[in-house]
């Protein structure tokens, strides 16, 4: 790979980790399900009028942006507000790996691997430790509440990792466009619902330039380049060379939430996020031993 496409890569899974500092700094100053909302209105205009609708059924683009907008961001938004720190909320997220795997073999009829199997328990270990903290230890910056709402959100984002694996070889850029479409009235409904009309409409009216540019960033940065950058990566590249590349996500969370944020890193939370990312790496490790089979 040339060393300008390593550095692509890099700046991606950069922002996708950074940005879980950004989302606590946007709900600073916005309820967690109208920055959702924000986050997917951006993510659709003006780039359903730049990139073509994907030739996909609408009720595909439906299923997505339903599973990614209220499903995945809108829990993780809501978990974060409160129950669960940006550093561990970038690393818990990261369970959507495994349930991908577990859905992809349910419905191929695929056995599970020795080594998959091995990095399957290594990393529910990761997520024992950190659920055996938030039980335990009223400081731990994580609820049980916060852990089970990431978790229903990395299955979320499971799901919608199948969805889209139907849609075929499609601009992922134009899907995700497309499919916001579908994620911003729910999303707007349910904040309604829970914070009022009244807190809504102060949130927008008060909200201060640095909000609305955590919320510019969610659709912007995430989605357009983000998406955008790895979607060309993986046509140019083996996705054995390229997704490995996204185990730096979940660091780059930690390290940030860490820096920006003064998150604490105790011992505990090193030892889960290192069963975490030996989990996942040693996954990476069974889909290239599988693939070269």
């Amino acid at each position: 790979m040339p060393l300008s496409h390593l550095l692509l890569a890099l700046s991606v899974v950069f922002i996708w980790g950074t940005n879980f500092v950004v989302i606590k700094w946007g709900l600073a100053e916005f309820p967690a399900f109208l920055f959702a909302a924000l986050r997917f209105l951006l993510s659709a205009l003006p780039w359903i009028f730049v990139f073509r609708r994907p030739a996909v059924p609408w009720n595909m683009l439906a299923r997505a942006g339903l599973l990614l907008g209220v499903g995945q961001f809108g829990l993780v938004y809501w978990a974060m507000r409160q129950d669960i720190s940006p550093g561990l909320a970038s690393l818990v997220v990261q369970a959507q790996v495994f349930f991908t795997i577990i859905m992809s073999m349910i419905m191929t009829g695929e056995r599970a691997r020795p080594l998959q199997i091995a990095a399957l328990v290594l990393a529910t270990s990761g997520y024992a430790v950190v659920a055996w903290r938030s039980a335990t230890d009223p400081a731990a910056a994580v609820t049980l509440l916060g852990l089970g709402l990431v978790l229903a959100a990395a299955f979320c984002w499971a799901c919608t990792n199948m969805v889209m694996r139907g849609a075929g070889r499609v601009n992922m850029v134009a899907f995700t466009a497309w499919s916001s479409l579908f994620a911003i009235i729910p999303l707007l409904i349910i904040s309604l619902l829970v914070d009022g009309p009244a807190k809504v409409i102060d949130a927008l009216a008060h909200a201060s330039g640095w909000g609305w540019l955590a919320a510019l960033w969610q659709g912007v940065g995430n989605t357009v380049f983000g998406f955008g950058a790895w979607g060309w990566l993986l046509a140019r590249h083996p996705a054995v060379t390229i997704t490995p590349l996204a185990l730096l996500v979940p660091v780059f969370g930690i390290l940030s939430s860490a820096v920006l944020l003064n998150e604490a890193l105790p011992a505990w939370k090193i030892l889960a996020a290192a069963l975490v990312l030996g989990g996942l790496s040693l996954n990476v490790y069974a889909s290239r031993v599988r693939s070269r089979r």
